[in-house]
């Protein structure tokens, strides 16, 4: 697989592009909207640069991958090559049209893939004459940077194609885990709560933003507070996926999505985009120094961290995918200090247990409750 086709020239799209580029393959990016394209390639040039002043890569190799990435207007220069994969918005119907449309051009051993990070799989593949070559293949923001890729078959994906796709991973030095075609595959899926649990505690006025964020970099050692990440991936993109993996399981209220949330995208503060989400980025801006409070800390880690280590037991039960693959895809996808599965075993599944069971008899809600796995365990 040496020429690598990418539909969609914006962060996700320029990112798997440098990556595959910077494995010698010759990549063909397409995106309809050129002033994106221009930004694009602006961008990965002032990235590429400062990977030179850094001595990661050489001039020649800056030089190389600029080379080996060719910028299309047209669907139909897509026509040779080997895999496609498609990175543009969420949308099932947008991302359906473009597939038929390719299905049109490439030959018929080409291998179609989605980036898409909650969207079914087998729901975009339905339109196609031949779903068996489609699969997802989910890379992490920024692609060039973290490592973890998902690899996602649908229902009617070829049995083998998977493996392929994880090997060309591999090649590329990316950590990659395979993973069913649920809602939220594993990262999206699993990481509901460190968002969910983190916004309840706030709507609730229990503790302040920076209050949860300080308790979780402190207590659980996590990189980034619930508060700081979503400001970051931005607050409409994290409500947005929320809100299909709640309607994808069926209104589950295990995925209920935040009133709060609801108002910071519907304000338009959506974080570091826009300057300003649960804490602003002005450049006069001073972050507000949290009230300490050693009791409550453990109390919003527990909390969180419950929640967190009782869906990953039950995507165990599930068999969403191996134990391994489940611990990998946190550590290497969203930077978790440790495997939830671990981390359920270091602080006792018997002690998880028990506080979602005070959570359910608080608040009498399905949203607490436990997996059948985990009272085994405990």
């Amino acid at each position: 697989m040496k020429n690598i086709g990418i539909i969609g020239s914006g962060t996700m799209g320029i990112g798997i592009a440098q990556v595959a580029a910077t494995n010698n393959c010759k990549v063909f990016l397409y995106d309809q909207n050129a002033l994106q394209t221009e930004k694009s390639l602006e961008g990965l040039q002032k990235v590429l640069a400062r990977l030179v002043e850094k001595e990661k890569i050489s001039q020649e190799e800056s030089e190389g991958i600029l080379y080996r990435i060719k910028f299309c207007t047209d669907l139909k220069e897509l026509k040779d090559c080997d895999l496609v994969i498609e990175a543009i918005i969420e949308n099932k119907e947008i991302k359906q049209k473009v597939f038929k449309d390719l299905e049109e051009i490439v030959s018929d051993e080409c291998i179609l893939a989605s980036n898409t990070s909650s969207i079914s799989i087998t729901s975009i593949s339905s339109e196609l004459k031949n779903p068996a070559r489609f699969l997802g293949i989910h890379f992490f923001n920024p692609a060039p940077l973290m490592p973890l890729v998902e690899i996602i078959p649908g229902l009617l994906t070829e049995e083998n194609l998977p493996q392929k796709i994880y090997d060309l991973m591999k090649l590329w030095g990316k950590v990659p885990v395979i993973a069913q075609d649920i809602p939220g595959f594993i990262v999206n899926r699993l990481a509901r709560p460190f968002y969910g649990e983190a916004l309840r505690i706030v709507e609730e006025k229990i503790a302040t933003v920076e209050q949860v964020d300080d308790a979780m970099r402190t207590v659980g050692n996590f990189k980034m507070g619930p508060f700081e990440l979503m400001d970051l991936i931005g607050i409409d993109i994290n409500f947005s996926v929320t809100k299909t993996v709640y309607a994808d399981y069926f209104y589950d209220p295990k995925y209920k999505p935040s009133l709060l949330q609801q108002r910071m995208s519907e304000a338009k503060l959506h974080g570091r985009k826009t300057g300003k989400g649960f804490f602003s980025y002005a450049k006069d801006a001073v972050k507000p120094v949290p009230e300490k409070d050693e009791n409550l800390y453990q109390d919003i880690f527990l909390r969180i961290i419950s929640m967190l280590i009782n869906e990953a037991v039950e995507a165990k039960r599930l068999k969403i995918a191996t134990d391994e693959d489940l611990e990998l895809a946190m550590q290497k996808g969203v930077n978790y200090p440790k495997g939830l599965l671990a981390w359920g075993k270091e602080i006792g599944f018997d002690k998880i247990s028990e506080t979602l069971q005070n959570l359910y008899e608080t608040y009498q809600e399905e949203r607490y409750r436990q997996s059948p796995l985990l009272k085994k365990l405990s």
